[in-house]
């Protein structure tokens, strides 16, 4: 039998925040980790191998010039994020990522990803390489908080049911 790959629940709640890194490459890349889900993630964590975006002690661009770029409220039309979508991913992930900004688009809590998303976009196309990671994970991070922002609907449903 398998043993299930558990972390106790603050930890957990700990690693769920933030976007974690794998080392950069040479040309300045780096790869998500999820270390709260991911055993092999984790297994890095704890090694020290990863740090989070979010975390001002271990990322090396955590000046407020690069979150004030980033998180510029900028609006675009669904036509121009089209194009940026299909510019940067892949064409089997093209259709779930337009949608997962559109519908981040339209969300209170998840906006602040697409606005990551196309600022990101923006530099990455005035010639800033290491942005591109940037924008593929401005999307996993808004399917993440569009999922948290669907939980807590439910569950303000089911408590407005029980009275």
């Amino acid at each position: 039998m398998i043993k299930k790959f558990r972390l106790s629940r603050k930890t957990k709640k700990k690693l769920k925040k933030g976007l974690w890194l794998y080392p950069s490459d040479q040309k300045g890349n780096s790869l998500n980790a999820r270390p709260a889900t991911n055993q092999q993630d984790h297994n890095a964590y704890k090694r020290g191998e990863l740090r989070n975006l979010f975390d001002k002690r271990n990322s090396r661009k955590k000046s407020k010039e690069f979150w004030s770029k980033l998180n510029k409220e900028i609006l675009i039309s669904d036509q121009v994020l089209k194009e940026y979508v299909n510019d940067i991913f892949a064409e089997e992930y093209r259709v779930s990522s337009y949608r997962i900004l559109l519908e981040a688009k339209n969300s209170r809590k998840a906006i602040i990803a697409y606005h990551n998303f196309i600022n990101a976009y923006e530099l990455q196309a005035n010639g800033e390489s290491s942005f591109s990671n940037i924008c593929c994970m401005s999307v996993d991070y808004a399917k993440d908080l569009l999922k948290e922002e669907k939980l807590l609907k439910k569950r303000k449903k089911a408590r407005k049911k029980r009275r």
